[in-house]
């Protein structure tokens, strides 16, 4: 599913910037409508969608399940199929490359469908992530995967003949919680999902401009999310804002750099994902958000960055639902930050593209950053803005996108000779990378 493999090689530093830019839209958003316009009534109308590979993915994915998507002037056009009625023949594969959006937000949807029996597959990183929880959660709809007792990718989906709404009680994983609800959608019955600790919640707002079908509640602190089965859904019509994961990279490039200066167009800043920026704000970075607006439910507003010093980050483990992708980066950041950070209650990290922790404490360990991770933290004795040409840094193949864009950013910061393999795993969320490094002043090599 991916693009052609390529190396990165970067040996020199970044100059300061001072520069306005667009980062690639939103991912979580961009999966997430095309999944819902395919199973809306009419037409949906879908702009600024990102153009990445894991939603080339959901694309591919899509149109073997019958549903007619073109495009044209920018806009995607979705012509849904409404509820019930994606299909395949039998023994079908559906491929979802690397993205566990996808899968799990896919397998929701295809759980409720009666007559599904699919193959369903991913590349080599996503066939290492364990599907257990999604797997003992659908069975409650009546589903059954083979063979049995087996949690990864590749596996076969029998569908429920008759799905019945579940009671659910969510964790801090939105994507466990959307396919919880979008497997309600075509159940008989009510499902509701109770939660108590907040999660990403673009899948609600997508669904809310259906009030037959969505109800939220608040009960004490807990949210209650109630989906009533069987009803139809609305089409869309929606424009897609930038990605604030996408955007954090950039964001931490000019916090770190002396003397730059960063504006980001139009990056969605919905509360289930500014941690980062909360974050860091909380210990001295200069950050503000402008010009905010509200469209299709979702806030999104332009980033303003100065060079700032900070202290060192303490995260509580509260961030961590919050700015799940960009706990990476923020390592990079308390490397090159003076004293001690803490990061705690980060230990679902280990099951991402790559055990998120290791990597990351590898390639601190390369450029001469010592870390510690014992019982869900992980320490990092940061060093301060230092120079470190004199360093190697190898990234084996990880088909990792944010270990890769982290690694560069240390790189172009530090001038540490680094090489990057497999890096077109970027393009799966944030394929403007390395033309928006460049126009920042980042040199580097491309080898195939």
């Amino acid at each position: 599913m991916s693009s052609k493999s390529f190396s990165i090689s970067i040996n020199k530093k970044i100059p300061s910037f001072k520069k306005i830019i667009k980062v690639d839209s939103d991912k979580s958003i961009s999966i997430r409508s095309l999944l819902i316009g395919a199973i809306s009534n009419n037409v949906s109308y879908i702009k600024n969608i990102l153009e990445s590979e894991d939603v080339k993915s959901t694309l591919a994915c899509l149109k073997k399940l019958g549903v007619k998507i073109s495009k044209k002037k920018g806009i995607y056009f979705v012509k849904g199929k409404g509820l019930g009625s994606l299909f395949a023949k039998k023994n079908t594969t559906l491929n979802f490359g690397n993205s566990g959006t996808l899968a799990r937000l896919m397998i929701g949807i295809l759980s409720s469908i009666p007559n599904i029996e699919l193959n369903l597959d991913g590349d080599h990183s996503l066939r290492k992530r364990s599907m257990k929880k999604l797997f003992n959660i659908m069975a409650k709809f009546g589903v059954f995967f083979k063979p049995k007792d087996k949690y990864n990718l590749p596996i076969k989906i029998v569908s429920s003949p008759m799905p019945i709404g579940i009671n659910y009680k969510a964790g801090i994983s939105a994507q466990l919680k959307s396919a919880v609800m979008l497997a309600g959608l075509n159940s008989f019955g009510v499902t509701k999902i109770y939660e108590n600790k907040m999660s990403r919640d673009h899948t609600e707002r997508m669904l809310m401009n259906n009030k037959k079908v969505i109800k939220i509640k608040k009960k004490n602190k807990n949210k209650v999310i109630e989906i009533n089965g069987k009803k139809e859904l609305n089409h869309l019509k929606i424009k897609i804002c930038g990605d604030p994961s996408s955007a954090a990279f950039f964001c931490a490039l000019a916090l770190i750099k002396k003397g730059s200066y960063l504006k980001i167009l139009n990056v969605g800043i919905n509360s289930t994902r500014v941690g980062f920026y909360q974050l860091l704000s909380k210990f001295g970075a200069k950050i503000k958000f402008i010009n905010s607006k509200i469209e299709n439910n979702e806030i999104f507003a332009d980033i303003i960055i100065y060079h700032s010093k900070l202290k060192p980050l303490k995260a509580s483990r509260e961030y961590y639902v919050k700015a799940t992708d960009e706990y990476p980066i923020l390592f990079v950041i308390a490397a090159l930050t003076k004293g001690v950070s803490i990061f705690k209650g980060i230990d679902d990290l280990a099951n991402k593209e790559s055990n998120r922790i290791l990597e990351m404490q590898k390639i601190l360990k390369q450029v001469g950053v010592k870390s510690k991770f014992s019982s869900s933290s992980l320490k990092i004795f940061g060093k301060g803005f230092f120079d470190a040409s004199n360093k190697k840094v190898l990234v084996k193949n990880l088909g990792d996108h944010r270990i890769c864009m982290s690694a560069f950013i240390l790189a172009v910061l530090t001038g540490a000779k680094t090489k990057i393999k497999n890096f077109e795993t970027v393009n799966t969320s944030s394929p403007s990378f390395l033309k928006i490094m460049s126009s920042l002043g980042a040199k580097f090599e491309i080898q195939k």
